[in-house]
């Protein structure tokens, strides 16, 4: 066999992708599964373009909803990591708390805040908050700890305080930990927006898979569910390109 090179490594996935939409053509095609149950993906493209300003318009609602709660998620995640790495009582009242926090359903804490809030964007944005902060807070702090003793000795002889070691020991060490959560964060923030919106809402993309699973318009459902995939790729990318940029370090390992 030969050996596969960097390139076709690189299009593995593309050509899986390329597989799975040959074999499901080939089932809906030939009526092993009823179109009325899956439809064909031509019968997917057709519904995402007829229906494109509107799965566009609600897109933005889930977006916007998305990107409040990560950024405001993400904060509070760091805010969370830094002060047990720093305090350790902290750690040991606030830890089990935050593991805690991810047993109960995220579909069982919306009504509740829909209930409390109304139906407006603050709801959605405190369940995004809650869905993508834990993972921030666990994998950063895990890389804070991570951090080279022998280097924060040799920082402690130097006369370095706390926030110095902070800022030029523990953060770049825990930077590889912190984007591995980002990545699950992002689209952890789609998911919750999503679920937010099935619970209650005038707009979203959530709102958009309520009204067509109720009149089983089944190739629209797939539609949005490919655009919410697709949504997911490419905030995932665009974390990829800011931890590219914010660890140029990394590249020139991988060039060498």
């Amino acid at each position: 066999m030969k050996r596969l090179t960097n390139t076709n490594i690189k299009l593995l996935p593309f050509y899986v992708v390329c597989l799975v939409l040959l074999v499901w053509y080939v089932v809906t095609a030939t009526g092993l599964i009823p179109k009325f149950l899956m439809p064909g993906p031509i019968d997917v493209v057709q519904a995402f373009i007829e229906d494109f300003g509107l799965l566009m318009t609600n897109m933005w609602t889930t977006v916007v909803e998305a990107f409040w709660g990560l950024l405001l998620g993400v904060i509070l995640g760091l805010l969370i990591a830094i002060a047990m790495d720093g305090i350790n009582w902290l750690y040991r009242a606030i830890y089990p708390l935050l593991v805690l926090s991810q047993t109960i359903p995220t579909y069982a804490i919306a009504p509740i805040l829909i209930l409390w809030f109304g139906y407006g964007i603050l709801p959605k944005v405190l369940l995004i908050i809650v869905t993508t902060f834990f993972p921030v807070a666990v994998e950063t702090l895990t890389g804070l700890r991570s951090a080279d003793d022998d280097l924060i000795r040799l920082m402690h002889t130097m006369g370095a305080k706390r926030l110095q070691i902070l800022r030029y020991v523990k953060l770049p060490a825990s930077l590889n930990h912190f984007f591995a959560s980002l990545r699950i964060s992002v689209s952890y923030s789609i998911i919750g927006a999503v679920i937010a919106e099935w619970v209650g809402g005038d707009s979203g993309l959530g709102v958009y898979m309520t009204r067509v699973m109720k009149t089983y318009a089944y190739d629209k459902m797939f539609a949005v569910i490919v655009l919410i995939s697709l949504v997911s790729l490419i905030l995932i990318g665009l974390v990829d390109v800011l931890q590219k940029l914010m660890m140029p370090w990394t590249r020139r390992r991988a060039n060498k």
